[in-house]
This record gives C-alpha cells, sequence and structure tokens, in this order.
C-alpha cells in the first residue's frame, strides 16, 4: 500500500468575545464566552473520528481560571496546545517587538497554568506575523510559525471585514493592514524555514490553501459554499483535495469554533459568514471533511507533523524582510 502524505490538523480556539471585539460590539470586554458549549462538542467529535490535533489557545481565555477544566480537558484527551497570542489582536503585526515578546510571554504563561503544559507553537490572530514576531519566536525556542495563509484574495478578505464590522473610522485605520497583502499569494504553500537577521531559521507552516489556485478552503469556506449548494461544497473540497496529492502539498487544515456552532447557540455572532448553518449541519460537515482528510492523509497534530517533516520539505527558505512580489 503507498504511504499517505502527512498532514497537520488545528483549531484557533477563538472565543465568543474575540468575533465581538474585531467586529466592534459593545460587551466583548466581560470576556463572554462559549467555550463551555464548544470543547466538549469538539472533543467528543475527534474522539468519535479518532484523530488528535492542536488547538491554538488565547492567553486571555486561559488566564480566567473557569475555563481551566474545559482547558486542560485538552491536553488529557490527547491533543496538543498551542499559542494564539494573549490579547487576540489581529493587527499584531503593528506591535513593537517589546510589545511582542510581552504578548507572547503572557500567553504562554497562563496556557501553562490552564493546561500543565508549555506551548512552543504560535499562530497569529487573523493570520497577523512580522519579522520582529518571527525573532521572538525564534528567541523563545518556538519550534515553527503557522501564521501564514498564503492568497491573493488577503486584500478583498479585509474589505470585507470593514463591510460588515462596526469599527470607526480610526479603528479601520489602525487595522490598514489586517489579512495582508495581495502578496501574501506569493508565499510557498509546503513548510519553509525563514532565514532571520541573526542568521538562524524558523520553520513555518503555512495554512494550506489550494495547490495552483492559491484560494482558502478550510473548513469555514467549506460552510460558505455549503449555503449556495453542499454538492458544490464537495466538489470543491475534493478538488481540493486533488491538487494536494497532485503537488504533494501536505494540507496544513485549519478548523474554527464556528465552524460547530450556529446562531442558535451564539445569537450575538449571527452577523458571521456561515451563522444561519445551523449545528447540526455544520457537525456533519466536519465529519464529512475530516473523514475525507483522514482517507487521504496520515492525519497528525502540529508539534509531531513538524516533527516528521523529512528534510527536503524544508529546503526552501525564505530570508527575512525578503518582499515577495
Amino acid at each position: 500500500m503507498k504511504k499517505k502524505l502527512p498532514a497537520s490538523i488545528s483549531l484557533d480556539l477563538d472565543d465568543k468575545w474575540s468575533y465581538m471585539k474585531v467586529h466592534g460590539d459593545e460587551g466583548w470586554d466581560k470576556f463572554p464566552s462559549y467555550l463551555d458549549i464548544v470543547l466538549p462538542l469538539t472533543l467528543d467529535i475527534l474522539d468519535k473520528l479518532d484523530i488528535k490535533i492542536t488547538f491554538f489557545i488565547v492567553g486571555q481565555d486561559a488566564a480566567n481560571e473557569k475555563n481551566h477544566t474545559l482547558l486542560r480537558n485538552i491536553v488529557e484527551r490527547g491533543h496538543e496546545v498551542a499559542n494564539h497570542s494573549f490579547h487576540h489582536e489581529s493587527w499584531l503585526k503593528t506591535y513593537s517587538k517589546e510589545k511582542i515578546e510581552e504578548e507572547i510571554r503572557m500567553a504562554e504563561e497562563a496556557i501553562l497554568n490552564a493546561t500543565g503544559q508549555r506551548t512552543n507553537m504560535f499562530r497569529g490572530p487573523g493570520f497577523s506575523w512580522s519579522n520582529d514576531l518571527l525573532e521572538v519566536l525564534q528567541g523563545r525556542n518556538y519550534i515553527f510559525d503557522a501564521s501564514i495563509l498564503p492568497t491573493y484574495l488577503s486584500p478583498l478578505m479585509r474589505r470585507y471585514y470593514f463591510w460588515k464590522s462596526k469599527l470607526s473610522k480610526e479603528q479601520k485605520k489602525s487595522r490598514k493592514e489586517l489579512f495582508g497583502s495581495f502578496n501574501e499569494g506569493f508565499y510557498p504553500l509546503k513548510p519553509f524555514k525563514w532565514k532571520l537577521k541573526s542568521n538562524k531559521t524558523l520553520l513555518e507552516i503555512p495554512v494550506t490553501t489550494m495547490p495552483v489556485f492559491k484560494i482558502p478552503f478550510h473548513q469555514s469556506y467549506l460552510i460558505y459554499i455549503s449555503n449556495v449548494s453542499y454538492v458544490l461544497m464537495k466538489l470543491y473540497f475534493g478538488f481540493s483535495i486533488f491538487m494536494c496529492k497532485l503537488t504533494k502539498t501536505s494540507p496544513s487544515y485549519l478548523l474554527h469554533p464556528l465552524d460547530l456552532i450556529g446562531s442558535r447557540e451564539s445569537p450575538e455572532l449571527k452577523f458571521f459568514p456561515g451563522m444561519n448553518v445551523q449545528r447540526e449541519t455544520k457537525i456533519k460537515i466536519f465529519e464529512y471533511a475530516l473523514t475525507r482528510l483522514k482517507k487521504h492523509f496520515e492525519l497528525l497534530p502540529m508539534g509531531k507533523f513538524a516533527m516528521q517533516l523529512p528534510d527536503q520539505q524544508k529546503e526552501i527558505t525564505i530570508k527575512q524582510k525578503e518582499k515577495i512580489s
């Protein structure tokens, strides 16, 4: 039997308050949460499918003692935990290096206290990254960054976000680099190494977009497409898998909490695309997608995926500050 390509699975554990904050809604600073609904549901489905993944945890949620039992359950059930910043601000790339260091450190400490595990893997909120961030991660002995989303659609994603938000002109101005530029699409899909100013390197594992076309196909996009046609969604996903296998691209597949709940569970987030699709349908799509991935790839949490990457999969090295155009 031909050996399957490995694939990594991760879930960005963005909480209800973080979406409200990005949208500009009042009340986010009271940190309303749906973790007590989302986490047990997600863990039960992953147990059913016998799949282990990586959860990128927001430090602010880990710092809240009421979440400790929920978050510790992630580790107890055999999954990995990783750092998704402390304040979950998608404009992280605009921070000073000192502020980035504090953001990473605070999240590390909160996640360690909540789960008993020290994190050494990172993804920026909203795919936000910078050269200073890479330097901080390397200096703190992180094994990889996973913040790159190689797509040409970044400006459209930002425009849609601004259109749907309640942000002031000043807030929009401060977030003008959100999701990056058109140039994000020129970054590789396969894992590569950043070469930093210090001549040290840091592994990057991009969130996989469809090879050649560079359009997203992570779980949230499948839900959007299912709104148009369930059959079209299956064709789109099947073609994405075909292109990954054709180009020998090991997918880094991304999940979010809203991939499993609808507006009934979280009416405050009805503005978010796909929230009209309710929980039962989302669970069906979730199980369908992960079962298909498991059929075609060896599914791994991201830490294990990074550790077993052959050297030839990390041959590409991109210099820090190198412009891709």
